[in-house]
């Protein structure tokens, strides 16, 4: 009979134990999942019964939630909103979210993991609960300079501090009214995001970050004369074959330089000669030389292809692995399949500004508990060195040659030395040209970090992207 028992209390205490297991883990560890889950209804009129928690830039909320006279209670309010859209997103009546809204669901609703003991005090002491706050690494002079600057153009703006990979301004266009999304009325909402869909300009598409990416054009050159450098092979002053045209290898097609003819007018040109005049020759040249595994290495280091949250996920660049013979030309001077994200051009730039030192960029300065508390405080993290010291030092030289003297002469800022670098992708033929700046100053210690891209562009970058950039640098620098 004790035995018979023993064996009974055996099985109920297991089963105690397995009981207990699951709960904690349901209960705890998978909160954050449980509450992401766009099928969970609960967590939807969860969010809208509690004060969803601030979105904030330098102190003033751009996105938060006002009292309503309806079931939901709260009402989701947005300032300036096409000026942030892309970076608060929206938030809806269980139609998705996007943006910070939607990556820091769980601390803008009070639901996540670090903030359990927080709303179980407000429940024991009868308090309304409350999220947490997010405020913004974005600078609102840089992003209104960015705003402004970009004007009536689709595309977008990326300015990094370097030193620390805060993002001081995230602009693009065409954007969108997050109110129109985040009404209690599903029916609105639903026609309202099926109007943003079907429009042409595609307004709900955060370019800075995402869509179909884009051919960097010239921009790349940054990569291909940084990898020929720092391999040691290479120096500024290597110099190769100067002809107006040059057929790629197994192909009846020949390439030429930008304003055509040779690159400077000399029988040779060195590395630093084709990137202030952004040639594309020499650099079909050079990446031939480098190889595509040796150039492939060197965009990993700097982000292509990696993944990567800021704190919304970004969509990785593309640099084509083991491409033949014609395609590596076409790529290393920014064309063929490479594609990228204006972030993945100003980390390029970032890197180069910081000594080769690549900073997480983020979006988050910090979260703060409604009673203020720090939650999350804001996280400095070096993501990779991509290239030497000795390298950065080199590139950053040369791409103020570049400003100075060369094709990016129109991001020039007067007492300041700019490093920078332009491109002029191309589309296919009869097709719009992508416009590009990237650059940093002050070259001695720089402050911002800039990526520019303008679609459907009928110039040169130098024309419309290099003046768009000086905007937002001189907005950093007080200028």
């Amino acid at each position: 009979m004790n035995k018979e028992l023993k064996r009974v209390s055996t099985a109920v205490l297991l089963m105690f134990v397995a009981l207990f297991t699951s709960t904690t883990i349901i209960t705890v560890f998978q909160v954050d999942n449980l509450n992401a889950d766009s099928r969970n209804v609960r967590t939807l009129y969860d969010g809208y019964s509690a004060e969803r928690g601030p979105i904030l830039v330098n102190g003033q909320a751009v996105a938060e939630s006002k009292p309503s006279a309806d079931q939901y209670k709260f009402q989701r309010v947005y300032s300036n909103p096409e000026l942030y859209s892309a970076v608060t997103g929206y938030f809806t009546l269980n139609q998705g979210d996007t943006g910070v809204e939607g990556a820091l669901n769980n601390y803008l609703s009070g639901n996540s993991n670090s903030q359990f003991f927080a709303k179980v005090n407000s429940i024991i002491t009868g308090q309304p609960p409350k999220g947490a706050a997010v405020s913004l690494t974005i600078n609102p002079k840089v992003q209104q300079a960015a705003w402004d600057a970009l004007g009536a153009n689709s595309g977008a703006v990326v300015a990094i501090n370097p030193k620390t990979g805060a993002i001081l301004a995230m602009v693009s266009k065409t954007a969108y009214d997050p109110n129109v999304l985040a009404s209690h009325d599903i029916k609105s909402v639903i026609a309202a995001y099926n109007q943003l869909i079907a429009d042409p300009k595609h307004p709900l598409i955060n370019r800075a970050i995402a869509g179909d990416l884009y051919h960097p054009g010239s921009v790349f050159k940054l990569v291909v004369a940084s990898a020929a450098i720092d391999s040691g092979k290479y120096t500024p002053d290597s110099e190769f074959p100067n002809p107006a045209t040059l057929p790629l290898p197994g192909s009846s097609t020949s390439i030429n330089n930008a304003e055509g003819g040779t690159c400077g007018g000399t029988p040779t040109v060195t590395i630093a000669t084709a990137l202030r005049l952004s040639c594309n020759i020499p650099f079909a040249q050079l990446g031939a030389a480098l190889g595509s595994s040796e150039i492939s290495r060197y965009t990993k280091a700097y982000g292509f292809g990696q993944p990567l949250k800021v704190p919304m996920s970004v969509t990785q660049s593309f640099y084509p692995q083991n491409a033949d013979a014609a395609k590596l030309m076409l790529s290393s001077f920014g064309q063929d399949e490479d594609r990228v994200t204006p972030l993945q051009v100003a980390m390029v730039s970032s890197a180069i500004a910081n000594g080769g030192n690549l900073m997480q960029p983020t979006l988050i300065d910090h979260i703060a508990a409604p009673d203020l508390s720090i939650i999350q405080p804001f996280q400095q993290t070096v993501l990779s060195q991509p290239i030497s010291s000795q390298t950065s030092a080199t590139l950053t030289q040369l791409m103020v040659n570049n400003v100075n003297s060369g094709a990016a002469n129109n991001a020039r800022i007067n007492g300041v030395d700019v490093a920078g670098k332009t491109g002029t992708a191309q589309n296919g033929e009869g097709r719009p040209y992508t416009l590009w700046f990237t650059g940093f100053a002050p070259a001695n210690d720089p402050q911002v970090a800039v990526a520019v891209v303008v679609e459907n562009g009928t110039s040169f970058g130098n024309a419309v992207a290099s003046p768009i950039a000086k905007k937002v640098i001189e907005a950093v620098l007080s200028k």
